[in-house]
Formats: C-alpha cells, sequence, structure tokens
C-alpha cells in the first residue's frame, strides 16, 4: 500500500501544502455576527448589485476569489486549478460566477461540506505533483437557497426550531506547494451516511451521523487523539447536530473536549439575530475558515484545527419523493508549521 495511505480514508502528505491566502465575503446577517471582524467584505446588498440572487451568488465567487489572488499577489495565469461548487442546481453560482477566469476548472457537488471537498483535492493535486498553485472555494446564499431547497422567501413560511439559516457568504483558499502557512498535513476522505433523517428543516441530525463517521475514520487511521488538537470545528451542524456527535463519542468512551466547535454555531449571535439551530450553508464553514480559523492560525491563537464540514446530499426532487437524506463529510488536518 502506499505508504502516504493510513488507512481506508486518510491520507498523509509527503510535502503538506501550504495556504498562500484566504478571502471572504458575507451579507447583512453575517455583517451583525461576531465574526463580522473577520470578513474581508461586507455587503447589506442581497443582490450584491446583480438582478437576481443566483447572479449575486456568482458575484460572491468572483469577488472572493479576485481578493485571494490580490492578497497574494497573484494573477489568475499563476492558478493550475479552481475547485469549486455550490447548492445551486448544476452548480451554476460557480460556473457562472468563474466562467471569465480562463483557469482550468472542476466543478463540486459535496453540499455544504464543499469547503473540506475542494480543499483536500486541491491539497492532495499539489502533494501528488500534478499542481503548483490552486483554489478552493464555495458560496451559499440564504434567498437561493430556501427558493431551491424550501420555500420562496416571499411565501413566509414559518421555520421550525431545528432549522439553520443558510449563510449568504463565501471563501477561498489559494493552495501551493511552498508558502508561509497553515499547511494541510492530511486528508480524509468522508464516506455517504445515511440514517433515515428525512426532516428537510433537521440538517443537523441529518448530517451528525457523517461527522461521527469521518471524525472517527480520522482518529482511527492517524492514531491522533481529540486532546492532540487545539480547535476540532465542524461545518454548520448547528446545536443539535454538534450535540449529537458529541454523545456518539460520548458512547464511545471519547471525551471531544471544550475544542470541539461548529462553525454554524459561530457565524451568528443566535439568540439576538434568532437564527434558530445555528448557520448552514457551503458559505458557513467556507468564510468561517478563510477569515476567523486561518487568521487566528497566522496570529498564533492555534496551532492544529481540524475542520470537518459536512454537507446533506438532497435535493428538492428525492424531498419531494420522500427520500431520506443521505450525509457527507470530508475533513483536513491544519498546522501551523511544516511538520
Amino acid at each position: 500500500m502506499n505508504d502516504k495511505r493510513l488507512g481506508r480514508q486518510t491520507v498523509a502528505l509527503a510535502h503538506p501544502p501550504s495556504v498562500l491566502s484566504f478571502a471572504n465575503i458575507g451579507g447583512k446577517f453575517e455583517g451583525q455576527g461576531p465574526l463580522a471582524d473577520y470578513f474581508d467584505e461586507i455587503n447589506p446588498d442581497s443582490f450584491f448589485g446583480e438582478k437576481t440572487w443566483e447572479k449575486a451568488e456568482s458575484a460572491m465567487q468572483k469577488t472572493v476569489l479576485q481578493r485571494a489572488l490580490q492578497k497574494a499577489e497573484l494573477t489568475p495565469g499563476d492558478l493550475d486549478y479552481i475547485l469549486a461548487g455550490d447548492l445551486l442546481n448544476q452548480c451554476i453560482g460557480s460556473s457562472f460566477g468563474l466562467r471569465d477566469f480562463r483557469i482550468p476548472f472542476y466543478g463540486l457537488y459535496g453540499a455544504c461540506s464543499t469547503m473540506g471537498e475542494s480543499l483536500s483535492l486541491a491539497s492532495l493535486l499539489i502533494d501528488g505533483g500534478y499542481a503548483d498553485r490552486a483554489a478552493a472555494l464555495t458560496s451559499s446564499h440564504f434567498c437561493t437557497a430556501e427558493r431551491q431547497y424550501r420555500m420562496p422567501v416571499p411565501y413566509g413560511s414559518q421555520r421550525t426550531p431545528t432549522a439553520q439559516w443558510t449563510a449568504t457568504a463565501s471563501g477561498c483558499t489559494i493552495l501551493g506547494s511552498d508558502g508561509p502557512g497553515p499547511y494541510v498535513t492530511h486528508v480524509t476522505c468522508g464516506r455517504i451516511v445515511d440514517k433515515g433523517i428525512a426532516d428537510a428543516n433537521n440538517m443537523g441530525a441529518a448530517m451528525a451521523p457523517a461527522a461521527y463517521d469521518t471524525l472517527s475514520a480520522f482518529f482511527r487511521d492517524t492514531g491522533y487523539r481529540p486532546a492532540d488538537f487545539d480547535l476540532i470545528i465542524t461545518g454548520d451542524l448547528g446545536e443539535l447536530g454538534h450535540d449529537i456527535v458529541r454523545d456518539f463519542f460520548r458512547q464511545d468512551g471519547v471525551d471531544l473536549g471544550p475544542q470541539f466547535q461548529d462553525c454554524g454555531l459561530l457565524l451568528y449571535d443566535r439568540k439576538h439575530q434568532d437564527m434558530h439551530a445555528g448557520a448552514s450553508g457551503c458559505g458557513c464553514s467556507a468564510s468561517v475558515l478563510n477569515g476567523y480559523l486561518l487568521r487566528k492560525m497566522r496570529e498564533g491563537k492555534w496551532k492544529t484545527i481540524l475542520f470537518a464540514p459536512t454537507g446533506a446530499l438532497l435535493s428538492p426532487t428525492s424531498s419531494g419523493q420522500g427520500e431520506s437524506i443521505p450525509s457527507i463529510c470530508h475533513a483536513v488536518r491544519l498546522c501551523a508549521v511544516r511538520e
């Protein structure tokens, strides 16, 4: 077996790729949350200067990639690949937003796990010698997600207590074969997990088993323990999903400790902003990673982070046909120094 592979799902990167730059953008409610100061740009206009919300989401991806390139002092021609996706049908937020850059493009769909998926695949490409620099990015928009998955916003439907608020946000990480760090040292590819949850307004319960499965695989494959990390952070499980994962590990005799957090619990002030169970959407973990988390790593607050965003792989059609919600979680280990 390849000595990079530590198990069925985990790869230890021989030459860990470096974060060259990162950028994020948010909307009105993200600008009112506790992480507002960690955004490169806050735009209170939900249309971002465009005529439709779908075009607005594309504009977010275009802007966030431009920001990340500027911060790295790179041009589009310096990137070997873009890996991106979103929640919209056929990933039109990404393909329409990034079409003018003329950079080799891989369109991805991992639902809200897309930041982890794109970061994983970009890291594997660079470590394997197939790329020198690559951009990993994604986005979500509250209004586009509501229109596609639930009810159009003007309908004014009542939200259940377990519902989460889809972030209007985008985040981009540019990785390179060499750079100042942090570094991606390990990648754990998630498996599709479906425990029969069919309530589209309870994503936390649907995705929690996938988070548990991937985190368990990472610890099993690598030999690391939760105590070895300054922060273990899932993507957007929200309050309910976060508690479920902690309980799963507790049943195994494993205490995830106070370092176990969730991006969906950090992005908003849930009490004062009335966000129910927390945040969700591809842009949730992407904006938290590419603002708060990576900035604090560079400032020395954390040395090692296990970043594990989750995604619900449903569609309006599958929900309408009474299907359950298959989910997935991809994890990457980030270290402030190259080990």
